[in-house]
């Protein structure tokens, strides 16, 4: 019986459990890279620890209210919620063209997330966190934003935000949000939590945001209707977007669904955002929580903004990039691989075909690609495409390196350091494409095919290794791998990754596939 309870705990354990979330996108565009790369960057993170059998909740979405999106349906003569629709199909088909892994997308326009809502808000009433007032002040309707003064640049004797986004002079009736009540819990929070904000660098901007005073945050709008309205009011009032948009990560929970509540996951729940909305994730939504006797999330991540060929990507200059459209030419891993290796995680990053192109090539063509084709083949020719020996008969010395990789892969996975994973990993292939060079099989096959045997047994068994340590980085390709290798598919997570499980004397292999092609450019 004790044992049992145990187990329970075990199972019940929040350790056992993980949230990611990226940012739910704004229904006004099209997929971009911006939006590719987050996604990205999250299923990864799921990935890997659906890998470790631990259970993951992974949450991608459509933000699908305010003033831009009604605007943007008039433009077009159709009716808001045909408008978002159309334009939400787009986002859950990127995650197809990703081939990612998230178990769930949450539309702002579900029932499911106006009833949170409206739960919030009611709890934010009821602990007098809320109250009716007039606004006055600067509004952008491009990011749907209020700004104070200090916040905004002056040109040609106008106001504009810092990426130049005209606001306006605003004042219409609003209920707010005792923001400035919080100034002191939040600063106290972010200092005993001190991995709360990542990178380090965007923690000590929005310390010092907070640090520079915090005024009441308005929370609804009546210029306009397409949206939740505030509950048990007649006055016209739509609950802005600040409430209406981050309360989408309690929403997929259903958090406040006693029967059905998955609310055990949010103390290990981590948001990716872009730079942009780092305020409002690390700053209103803290608040917003605590208000309501929640604990904020565990951590928020901030990555950079991409260029393109070095020049910032805007409409004016129409060179946003289309992820699709890169897929498409040159292939989705080698796209993933890019994106993920190419920068530091939380670091703009600069898009350009011709570094994706020798990325490809370098690492992915010419030296796992490579790698793998010539050890199959030749197995093929020499061994009946079998597995020569029992890895016990060899020398363990470079399979012990394998063996190795996957406790600080895990560590860079959770710090959020991708490129410093996949430097890892490629070292091991770089190690593993010395070895066969240094062995000369070829050679050696001549004269002493046990040692050719033992040599080829090394390389397959550290091939076993190298595509199920990739499937959360590239997953199609090391699906490819593990596919030739007859792994199983029930033996291809982290706990098949040890030498218990090595691949055994005599099973055999499938006929050898070239993984990456050389692109041209």
């Amino acid at each position: 019986c004790q044992f049992s309870f145990i187990i329970l705990d075990l199972l019940n354990n929040p350790m056992n459990k993980k949230f990611i979330t990226t940012p739910i996108y704004y229904v006004n565009d099209s997929p971009h890279i911006g939006h590719a790369y987050t996604s990205v960057v999250c299923d990864v993170y799921a990935r890997f620890f659906m890998l470790k059998n631990l259970e993951v909740i992974f949450l991608s979405g459509t933000d699908e209210h305010g003033q831009k999106v009604e605007n943007a349906a008039k433009e077009n003569g159709i009716e808001p919620i045909d408008f978002v629709n159309s334009v939400s199909q787009n986002f859950i088909e990127l995650t197809h063209h990703l081939n990612i892994s998230n178990t769930d997308f949450i539309r702002t326009t579900e029932e499911r997330h106006k009833k949170t809502v409206e739960i919030i808000w009611q709890k934010l009433l009821d602990n007098n966190e809320i109250y009716l007032d007039n606004y006055e002040g600067w509004y952008s309707i491009k990011d749907e934003s209020f700004y104070q003064e200090k916040e905004l640049q002056k040109q040609k004797g106008e106001f504009l935000t810092k990426d130049g986004s005209k606001v306006e002079w605003l004042k219409e009736e609003s209920y707010f949000f005792k923001l400035s009540k919080w100034e002191k819990k939040l600063l106290s929070f972010y200092n005993e939590n001190t991995d709360f904000i990542q990178p380090k660098s965007r923690r000590n901007e929005v310390i010092s945001f907070v640090k520079s005073g915090l005024k009441d945050l308005s929370i609804s709008r009546t210029s306009f209707k397409w949206g939740i309205p505030v509950p048990n009011q007649s006055s016209g009032h739509i609950i802005y977007v600040w409430i209406d948009a981050l309360t989408n990560y309690l929403s997929a929970l259903n958090y406040y669904d006693n029967e059905n509540s998955k609310k055990d996951f949010w103390n290990e729940s981590v948001h990716v955002i872009g730079k942009d909305i780092l305020k409002f994730h690390a700053v209103y939504w803290p608040a917003l929580l605590m208000a309501v006797g929640l604990n904020p999330p565990k951590k928020i991540f901030a990555h950079g903004w991409w260029t393109n060929e070095g020049k910032k990507i805007s409409k004016s200059l129409n060179n946003s990039i289309d992820p699709k459209k890169i897929i498409d030419e040159y292939g989705l891993d080698q796209f993933r691989f890019f994106i993920l290796r190419e920068i530091t995680l939380g670091q703009d990053g600069d898009f350009s075909e011709k570094s994706l192109l020798n990325r490809s090539n370098s690492d992915l063509s010419n030296s796992l690609g490579n790698l793998f084709q010539r050890t199959l083949k030749f197995l093929e020719k020499h061994f009946e495409s079998k597995m020569p020996l029992n890895i016990d008969k060899v020398d363990l010395t470079i399979l012990n390196n394998g063996y190795y990789l996957l406790n600080p892969i895990e560590q860079n996975i959770e710090n959020f350091e991708y490129n410093k994973a996949l430097e890892i990993i490629w070292k091991y292939i770089a190690d593993l494409n010395q070895f066969i060079d240094e062995q000369k099989p070829w050679s050696t096959i001549k004269e002493d095919k046990k040692k050719t045997a033992e040599t080829l047994s090394v390389l397959m068994e550290s091939l076993r290794l190298v595509g199920i340590i990739l499937q959360p980085f590239i997953p199609g390709t090391a699906k490819r791998i593990l596919d030739t290798l007859n792994i199983k598919e029930n033996e291809r997570s982290f706990e098949f990754f040890n030498k218990d499980f090595s691949l055994k004397e005599g099973i055999s292999f499938k006929k050898v596939e070239q993984l990456f092609p050389k692109l041209d450019e």
